[in-house]
């Protein structure tokens, strides 16, 4: 949540800043500002609203000129979302001004002990606290702004990224972070700041991302210094080379970027297996797998620990683990695992699942696992993130950024990847034959392709939506392996349109949810050829005998359900196992163009962020 750009250099800041903003908008944000450096002056401007409204407020209010400067994209914590609230904030005397991500959690001691030394505030942030508390520091201990961030943030609970500048002295921004990503773009005799690396692409490929309770001084004309916060120690800056383009993060003709991330699945897929898989020798290849294979083989439990999306992916992997390596299995939300005291043990593996690898929640739950001698696994995105950092060993989805909000090709992915490990697991511990495990891996490398065949629905399911967009409430049934599926549908719908859906195993729909079936009622029913495809039928009818709206994804061929269904979207068949990487594909759809003719910012769906970084 929240994003932050900063520049310093030779260039005018203010268009990379405000064109930094924008990449940045998928983080979700209910507010922007910008502060620049003129050579004079600082120069502020601040509006509830999005990045379009602070550009209108900049043009008539602030000089734009300047090589250095700050801003900011804010997800209201402390204090609503209005333009005093809005950052960057000032320190008392102006001299200082900062951004900043993340809470501090005992800001209101801090606050009253500078009420006390005549300090007094505008806003309701915890943001302005900080800010006057590190002002307070360097005036008291007459020290430079370096030292004074690192002795407030000593000082503080909860977790930040900031990025923070003084006016008397306009040749450096310092920057820290704790449980919130950084990066720092280096190019030549310039310095790029921001959450990820999307706002400072096309300048560089050059960049360190800074690990927790570090904080870094970017100066004019001179190296990175980072050092830490709690001992001040130096550390020699690892600088990274991006694997990202300009390209990737462009919508490419697309009207949305969820619409591109749809469409660009079957070759997310394919990049996530490739080299891993290799059909034809009946081999997969995961180094993180190979070089723990111990670990693996003697696990007592699987533990999966992830958020949302995530969380439905770990569910897939629940049944894949247990079906397919006879390894027992529990997939608990992150933010329950970490405070409901959970019995972990030395000899249980916890898979912990995370697109952006930022999720606070998610990474708590590591720091838990591997606190009590558990061995920890990361799957995700975002290679260098907090969780790829954090965790004994892992796989990446090589999924190619994922701008928009609703996660879909994260989730295929995960799948894809989460799959690998058990089909690898399998083989090892026996559980599966040659010829079933060559069986599994050829079906999987044809994946890609029946995704593309699924995605030739688009039309069709268009035309679904528009009946059924002004609906209130949908129902979402699956069974076995498509439960999740069932889930994950409900919530990207909820997510984009806002209309409230729920996901249920269909045997249970007899126990509450048919009361709520009526003729207004559409209800998403997952019914292929695989699995208990006679129970489904029977579910189907049963809806159908209560006047329910049916929308039946099936098997292409089927005959049972188009009988009774109201609509029918057909996915290519596949064995079991591999059926959520198809059923999903019209689940998606369905939502976008839902989301689409209700006009809904589809991107940025309200209230959400793309990475939960602070609780």
């Amino acid at each position: 949540m929240c994003g932050i750009v900063g520049y310093i250099g030779h260039r005018e800041a203010y268009p990379i800043i405000l064109n930094g903003l924008k990449r940045l908008e998928y983080r979700g944000y209910d507010s922007a500002g910008i502060a620049l450096f003129d050579g004079n002056d600082i120069k502020l401007s601040k509006t509830k609203g999005k990045v379009d409204d602070l550009e209108k407020r900049v043009s008539k209010e602030i000089s734009t000129n300047g090589t250095l400067g700050i801003g900011h994209t804010r997800w209201a914590t402390h204090g609503v979302p209005n333009d005093v609230n809005s950052h960057p904030h000032y320190s008392n005397s102006g001299d200082l001004v900062i951004i900043h991500n993340g809470i501090i959690e005992n800001y209101e001691a801090l606050k009253k002990e500078l009420l006390k030394r005549g300090y007094t505030f505008t806003s309701d942030t915890d943001t302005e606290v900080l800010v006057n508390l590190i002002e307070d520091i360097k005036k008291s201990n007459n020290v430079r702004l370096g030292k004074a961030v690192q002795i407030a943030l000593n000082q503080v609970v909860g977790a930040y990224a900031i990025a923070v500048f003084d006016k008397t002295k306009p040749n450096e921004i310092v920057v820290a972070r704790l449980g919130s990503p950084l990066a720092i773009g280096v190019g030549e005799d310039e310095f790029f700041i921001a959450s990820d690396a999307t706002p400072f692409i096309e300048f560089t490929n050059n960049a360190i991302y800074l690990e927790d309770e570090e904080m870094a001084v970017v100066r004019r004309h001179k190296d990175v210094k980072i050092r830490k916060i709690k001992d001040d120690s130096l550390v020699s800056p690892y600088i990274q080379e991006l694997q990202l383009n300009l390209e990737q993060i462009e919508k490419g003709g697309y009207e949305h970027f969820m619409l591109k991330e749809i469409f660009e699945q079957p070759n997310a897929i394919k990049d996530t297996y490739r080299g891993r898989l290799l059909s034809k020798e009946a081999i997969i290849k995961m180094a993180g797998v190979e070089d723990n294979m111990k670990m693996f083989l003697n696990a007592n439990r699987i533990i999966i620990v992830a958020c949302g999306t995530s969380w439905h992916a770990g569910l897939v992997a629940e049944y894949i683990f247990e079906d397919l390596a006879r390894i027992p299995v529990e997939v608990e939300y992150a933010s329950e695992f970490r405070y409901r005291n959970p019995v972990i043990n030395k000899n249980d593996i916890v898979i912990a699942i995370s697109q952006s690898g930022e999720t606070a929640d998610t990474l708590a739950a590591i720091k838990l696992a591997k606190s009590q001698g558990a061995f920890v696994f990361g799957v995700c995105n975002v290679v260098g993130s907090s969780i790829a950092r954090e965790t004994n060993a892992g796989a990446y989805t090589h999924a190619g950024p994922e701008i928009g909000v609703a996660s879909t090709k994260a989730f295929t992915t995960q799948i894809t990847v989460l799959t690998l490990i058990a089909l690898r697991l399998a083989r090892a511990k026996g559980t599966m034959s040659s010829s079933d495990f060559r069986r599994h891996l050829i079906e999987l490398e044809m994946i890609p392709d029946k995704v593309t065949q699924a995605l030739k629905s688009d039309s069709y399911v268009k035309t679904v939506a528009e009946i059924y967009k002004d609906a209130k409430n949908f129902l979402y049934l699956g069974r076995g392996y498509n439960f999740p599926v069932a889930l994950e549908g409900a919530l990207k719908l909820k997510e984009i349109s806002y209309i409230h859906a729920e996901g249920y195993p269909a045997a249970e729909m007899k126990h509450g949810p048919i009361a709520l079936i009526d003729e207004n009622m559409p209800i998403v029913v997952i019914a292929t050829n695989k699995g208990h495809y006679e129970k489904i039928v029977s579910n189907i009818e049963e809806i159908k005998a209560r006047k329910g709206k049916i929308i039946g994804i099936v098997t292409k061929g089927d005959k049972s359900v188009k009988k009774l269904a109201d609509h029918v979207i057909e996915v290519p068949e596949t064995i079991e196992s591999l059926t959520p990487l198809l059923t999903t594909i019209p689940l998606q759809l369905l939502s976008y163009y839902i989301a689409v003719m209700l006009d809904k910012n589809v991107d940025q769906p309200r209230n959400l962020a793309k990475s939960v970084t602070v609780e």
